[in-house]
C-alpha cells in the first residue's frame, strides 16, 4: 500500500490509521494507494476527508473518529440518530454534531456524485468509519443496519480493517486503473502526491499508462522514463520476432527473381510464380512415389 499524508497535524484517530495502512508491505496485504487529509470542492460545498483509498477493485472513503473518554459496553450504530452506549449517547472529538455515519455517507456520496460527473460513474465507492476508542476500553460494534457499501469498524485491533480491505478486494474485479487514479489526484488538487506510474502498475492498477497525465508533478520524469523503457521493450520485441524468422534458402523463387524496388517486372514476377509451383508439384510427386511404394511393396 502506497501511503501519502497530505497533512501530518492530524488527529489521534488519523494517525492510527496512517500507521496500520503504512505497515501493508506484504505480498497477501490490500494493494492500492491511499491518500490522508484531502479535500473536494463539489457543489459549492467543502468536503475534507480523513483518508481516501484506491484500490485495484474500489476506492473507499474513510473517517476516523477517536471516543473522546473511556467506554465499557456495546456501541450501538444506528442508521440515523445518535450513537449510544446504553443510554449514554456518544460524543466524538471536533465541533461537528453529525454522527460519524452521516459524515461518512455525505463525503461517499460527494465522491460519487463528482466521478460520476466525469465519466466515472461506474467506479465502486465504498464509505468507512473508523472508531478509535481510548486505551483500556472494551467495546463492541452492534451496526443495526446492513448496507454493504458503508462499514463501521472498531480500531482497536489492526486486522480489522485489514481483513475489510482484504474482503473488498475479494469481491470485485480489477476497474481502477493507473490513469483513473491519476485524473482523480489531478481533480482533487494532490498532483503533488500522486505515485509514479510504475508504483501504480505494481499496485495491481490496470494500464495502459498515458503519461501526460503526470505532467506538471514531480513524478512527470518517471512518467517519462517509464514511456521510454515501454518503447525499448517494443523494439526488442519487435526485433526477436523478426529475428525467428527461418531464412530463405538460395533456390527460393524470391532469392532467385527478387523483386527490384521502384520496379514492376511483370516478366521476374511470372518466373517467381512458375517456379514455386514447380517445386510444389514435385514435391508431391515425390511424396506420391513413397507412398505408392509403401503400399505396393510394404508388408502385408
Amino acid at each position: 500500500m502506497l501511503v501519502r499524508v497530505q497533512n501530518t497535524a492530524g488527529s489521534h484517530a488519523e494517525k492510527v490509521l496512517i500507521d496500520w495502512l503504512r505497515t501493508w508491505k506484504g505480498s497477501s496485504d490490500p494493494k492500492g494507494v491511499a491518500t490522508v487529509n484531502c479535500s473536494l470542492f463539489h457543489g459549492d460545498r467543502l468536503y475534507p476527508f480523513d483518508a481516501v483509498v484506491w484500490t485495484p477493485t474500489s476506492c473507499v472513503v474513510i473517517e476516523a473518529e477517536e471516543l473522546t473518554e473511556r467506554m465499557d459496553g456495546e456501541l450501538q450504530v444506528p442508521v440515523n440518530g445518535p450513537w449510544r452506549i446504553g443510554d449514554r449517547i456518544i460524543n466524538f472529538e471536533g465541533g461537528d454534531k453529525r454522527t460519524p455515519l452521516d459524515r461518512s455517507r455525505d463525503h461517499t456520496f460527494a465522491l460519487q456524485n463528482w466521478l460520476a460527473e466525469r465519466g466515472l460513474g461506474q467506479r465502486v465507492i465504498h464509505g468507512v468509519v473508523l472508531v478509535v476508542p481510548q486505551p483500556g476500553s472494551n467495546i463492541q460494534v452492534r451496526q443495526m443496519w446492513t448496507d454493504p457499501s458503508f462499514q463501521v469498524l472498531l480500531g482497536d485491533d489492526p486486522r480489522r480493517m485489514r481483513d475489510h480491505f482484504v474482503s473488498l478486494l475479494s469481491r470485485g474485479r480489477p476497474q481502477w486503473s493507473a490513469n483513473d487514479v491519476a485524473w482523480a489526484f489531478r481533480g482533487l488538487g494532490i498532483l503533488p502526491y500522486l505515485p509514479a506510474p510504475q508504483d501504480l502498475l505494481n499496485e495491481g492498477f490496470l494500464g495502459p499508462v498515458d503519461i501526460t497525465l503526470w505532467h506538471g508533478g514531480p513524478q512527470q520524469a518517471q512518467a517519462e522514463a517509464y514511456a521510454d523503457e515501454q518503447a525499448r521493450l517494443e523494439r526488442e520485441a519487435a526485433a526477436s520476432v523478426r529475428g525467428l524468422r527461418i531464412p530463405e534458402p538460395w533456390y527460393s523463387p524470391w532469392r532467385l527473381y527478387p523483386r527490384r524496388p521502384g520496379e514492376f517486372d511483370f516478366g521476374r514476377g511470372v518466373l517467381r510464380v512458375m517456379l514455386a509451383l514447380g517445386m510444389v508439384v514435385a514435391v508431391l510427386w515425390i511424396a506420391w512415389m513413397i507412398i505408392a511404394g509403401i503400399v505396393q511393396y510394404g508388408p502385408g
